[in-house]
């Protein structure tokens, strides 16, 4: 499994999508900061979004989409001019799954969020700028707008399952767009996913993902990327922020949690699956992790 694939699976991520947007003439609306990962994606005309805390509004044209990472209060509207207002009002008249402001139909937008477990936050968000905007017009985007006319032929026709069908395409979308990001501004983000931007860090990362309970050192790692050793320790630190042991151990953490989420395995069992001799292993690596035991962190779970 790639390292992408395999994060996006451990966090869980689900999609969800929310009223579709139609506006036109002099508009404008504020959003409370989203609570997962936003995105919207413009369908027919132009539009503006200006993000709280960011210098620059960003002009969106049909058939742009964005995703926002983090939960910051934000503006949709038809430039600066106009004055906004609350967008929770405008959203709560809308009919037939379709919120309506200003004066006309000239913009319209199909808007949702992506929700992540517990551990979204460190493992993939905090590697992310805040905003992250995709262009229409470019072959880079040409994957994405294919998912986002799926999507909209889904939400416009409605068919049978086309809620379930649309919600599995957007996170597909999401897919793409983070690949197309990582292609187009490598240097735009930090930790694991800077790693993927070098082939030589993506390929010690891909054999880390493939097999995390082997007995991996650093000259293995090395060679499945064909640089020596040096020069993968080297790459490593520099994009990730970590030695390739060092990520493997904290990767094997993160599995480890997910099968004491998930199941009822038992520790020992666990600890094999994920590459440790033994239980008291396992727990040492585990609280110095996570600040618990295994056992306390399953039993916490239980309490939630």
């Amino acid at each position: 499994m790639d390292p992408l694939e395999d994060v996006l699976a451990l966090l869980e991520t689900r999609s969800h999508l929310s009223t579709s947007l139609v506006a036109g003439g002099q508009w404008a609306l504020r959003f409370n900061a989203p609570s997962g990962v936003k995105f919207n994606v413009v369908r027919r005309g132009a539009c503006h979004l200006q993000v709280e805390g960011a210098d620059e509004p960003v002009a969106l044209s049909q058939g742009d989409c964005y995703l926002l990472t983090r939960p910051r209060r934000f503006t949709l509207s038809s430039g600066p001019e106009a004055e906004p207002i609350e967008a929770g009002p405008v959203f709560a008249r809308a009919e037939s799954g379709v919120a309506r402001t200003g004066d006309g139909d000239d913009v319209m937008l199909i808007g949702g969020s992506f929700s992540f477990g517990a551990r979204a936050q460190e493992l993939l968000l905090d590697a992310l700028p805040p905003v992250i905007h995709v262009p229409a017009g470019t072959r880079q985007a040409r994957t994405v707008e294919w998912a986002l006319t799926a999507i909209g032929d889904e939400l416009l026709h409605r068919p049978l399952a086309s809620t379930l069908v649309a919600e599995h395409l957007a996170v597909v979308m999401l897919v793409h767009v983070l690949r197309l990001h990582l292609a187009r501004e490598p240097r735009a983000v930090s930790g694991w996913l800077a790693g993927l931007a070098d082939p030589a860090v993506a390929a010690a990362l891909t054999a880390i993902h493939d097999d995390p309970a082997r007995p991996w050192t650093v000259a293995e790692l090395a060679r499945s990327g064909a640089v020596s050793r040096s020069t993968l320790a080297a790459r490593f630190k520099d994009t990730i922020g970590q030695g390739p042991l060092e990520y493997l151990r904290r990767w094997r953490i993160e599995l480890a949690a997910r099968q004491l989420r998930q199941s009822t395995t038992t520790v020992a069992v666990i600890a094999h699956t994920v590459g440790y001799g033994s239980e008291s292993a396992l727990s040492v690596a585990f609280k110095r992790a996570m600040g618990l035991s295994p056992r306390d962190y399953r039993r916490h779970l239980g309490s939630v």
